[in-house]
This record gives structure tokens, sequence and C-alpha cells, in this order.
């Protein structure tokens, strides 16, 4: 038996194919990296009754839906279960931060179908005409009385609903605890005094300007979404400074913080739990100075291509019994009561996805004009670059 499949190593398939489970990378990217789209297509080709035609879609959906969201945010079980209830499959296309969203939407053509916004950025989409509102009478699973207003209030703008609640969370860092002698860092200066120390070449961070200057911020003491010059300028020196002793810049952190090339990076709820599960020395910090808590949401692009197919995803993922599955694979915290009487009384008290308050309360929310901030983009770019 060879150790190649086709152009590809069997390591090298089995870390795409677990990208792929995860949420991590597109259906687009799995097959192209393996090979096994061009395989599909000579098969299609050369025998036209080979690949399975989609089921039929009830309401004439289409047969496809296609997704913009994060690193492994989703259950693929549960597209799966839509696209055989449908016929519409689900094409996701991951991304690492709202700016390269908000960035690919106001080019146009992006394809999308639905994508999921941070709870800052839906303002920015409605000033821009880039959302539409929804339509409730094609989301019969919405009951905006089962929802926590602090998590789904965001999706509401000048009393018109943009968007609907799918997760919320905290942003910390993880850090693996076989290589801290024993003590667990608490603060954000910790984590950068270390990524500059012992943790040299061993940690990464976002690829995200809302996320890795704000948490070089919060090292000084300032506001997680201070655009003031100034303090700008101190996150600027401390971000140059680590610079060279990053391992990578990336939000999807999970294949390198697994197999042991990083030790430490900066964190989502859910990626901290999914590690957490699978590796318990990977341990999840809140920084006692602060730092994000974040709502995420589904909405509809204006030039959503499958309109109706848009609609029929969202709602499928609103129904409680979905999105339960989807709260247990991911391992972030729902904002819907009737999710939230799905799930076992270990997840609703866990303290990675429920925060002591102290912990909870010092956390802000990400403040629209972070988005579009001139500055604060500029100094992403300079030490993405540097």
């Amino acid at each position: 038996m060879t150790d190649k499949i086709d152009h590809i190593s069997r390591q090298k398939f089995m870390e795409e194919l677990r990208r792929f489970q995860n949420g991590s990378v597109s259906r687009r990217h799995f097959l192209g990296m393996t090979g096994l789209g061009a395989a599909s297509a000579a098969l299609g080709a050369a025998m036209p009754g080979f690949l399975p035609r989609p089921a039929f879609a009830q309401d004439a959906i289409g047969d496809r839906v296609i997704l913009a969201t994060w690193p492994n945010y989703h259950d693929p079980a549960n597209f799966d279960a839509f696209a055989a209830a449908t016929g519409a499959a689900v094409q996701v296309n991951v991304f690492g931060s709202n700016e390269e969203m908000l960035a690919k939407l106001q080019a146009g053509g992006s394809g999308w179908d639905v994508f999921v916004p941070t709870n800052y950025t839906i303002t920015t989409y409605v000033e821009q005409d880039l959302i539409e509102p929804l339509d409730l009478a094609l989301l019969p699973n919405y009951d905006p009385a089962s929802f926590d207003p602090r998590f789904a209030g965001p999706g509401t703008v000048d009393g018109k609903l943009y968007a609907v609640s799918k997760n919320w969370g905290t942003t910390g860092f993880a850090v693996n605890t076989n290589h801290t002698g024993g003590t667990t860092p608490t603060t954000w200066k910790e984590f950068w005094d270390l990524t500059q120390t012992t943790f040299s070449g061993r940690t990464m961070v976002h690829d995200y300007q809302l996320t890795t200057i704000g948490n070089a911020l919060k090292y000084f003491g300032y506001s997680f979404n201070s655009i003031d010059p100034a303090e700008l300028a101190k996150a600027e020196e401390l971000l140059l400074a680590a610079k060279p002793h990053l391992f990578a810049i990336s939000s999807d952190y999970q294949p390198s913080m697994r197999s042991g090339d990083a030790w430490m990076t900066i964190c989502w709820t859910g990626d901290a739990k999914q590690m957490n599960r699978d590796m318990p020395e990977i341990v999840y910090v809140l920084g006692k100075e602060g730092g994000e808590l974040w709502s995420d949401f589904y909405a509809v692009p204006k030039s959503a291509p499958h309109r109706a197919a848009a609609y029929a995803l969202i709602n499928y993922m609103l129904t409680p019994e979905v999105n339960a599955k989807e709260a247990l694979f991911h391992g972030y915290p729902v904002a819907d009561a009737r999710v939230n009487a799905l799930l076992p009384p270990e997840v609703l008290n866990d303290p990675i996805l429920y925060p002591a308050a102290e912990l909870l309360s010092a956390l802000e929310f990400g403040a629209a004009a972070t988005l579009t901030d001139p500055n604060r983009a500029e100094l992403m770019a300079r030490f993405k670059s540097a």
C-alpha cells in the first residue's frame, strides 16, 4: 500500500480532513487540496450517472447554500442533515476576522447567502446597505422572547431585525500548562511577557485587529476598544516587540496547539472548550484586566444569490434541537433559553462557557468604531508586515 493519496501524503490528507470536519476550511478547499475534487469531476465526465444527484428540495430552494463563517464553528452533521432534508448542500467559506468579511461584501460578488457577523459590526452593515431586514415569515423557528436581549439585541437596528443570534462567548487565551512549570498565567501582562521570554516562538495571535490590538491594549490597562492615538501607539510598540517571538498570526490556531507546535494563543470560548475536552492540559484564561465579550449572528446579504436557501438554513439552525447539537459540538454558549433547556447541567455549569461573574463583568463588547477606524487598520497592517 502506498503512503500517498495521489499527490498528497496520508498525513497531509488527514490534516486537511480534520480541518474540514472542524469547519476550518471550505469543502472546495478540501476537495482541491486532496485531489478529490478533480477525481470526482473526472468520474462525473466519464460516467454521467456516477455522481449522486441532490435530494428533491420540497420548497424549491435550489441545490446549495453558501455560508461565510468562523473556524470550528459548526457541526458538519447538521449540515448533512439539512442537505438530506432539503437537497441544498451547505458550502462553507471560513474567515478569520470581521474586517475580512466586511471587505468581501463591500467588494461585491461574494456569492454568500448567509454570513456570521459579530455584534459590533451590524450597524456598519446596515449603514452601508449590505444586509437586508430579515423576513420573519420565513423564520418560524425564531422566537424573540426566548433570547437573552444582552446578546440578541445588537441584531435589531432602528427597530428592524437584521440578524438573529447564533452564539455568544468571550475572548481570552489558551495555554498548554505542560510548559508553564506548574503555574497558570492569569493576566494579559503575563501573556505578552511569556511570549517574549519562555514561550518565544510558541505563541499565536489572531489575524484580527479587534482582538490582537485589543488585548495588547489591555497590557497597559486601556480599553479593549480604544482608538486613542497615544494608546494605540503603546499597543503597537508592544506588538512590534512581540512579533519576532510569535509562532504565527492566525485565527485558525487549533491545529498548531493540538500538535504542540504552539503552546499559547489568543482564543475564543468554543475553541478553548474543544481543545480542553481533548487535551485537558490546555486551559482557558480570561485575563483579569478584562477583554472581549461578544455575540455572533446569522444575517443575509442583500446580494445573496440563493435567498430562499439562506432563510431555510437559518430557520433550520434555529431549531432548538439542532442548535443544541451545535452547542455540544462547538462549545459556545447559546442565548436561546429553549436550547439551554436541552443542554446537560455540566455544560451550563462549565466555567469555560460561563465564566464567574467577576471575570465576566470586566469584559467589553466590541465597539462599532473599531471596525472602520483607520488607525487600527493601519496598525494591524504594519504589525503583520514587520
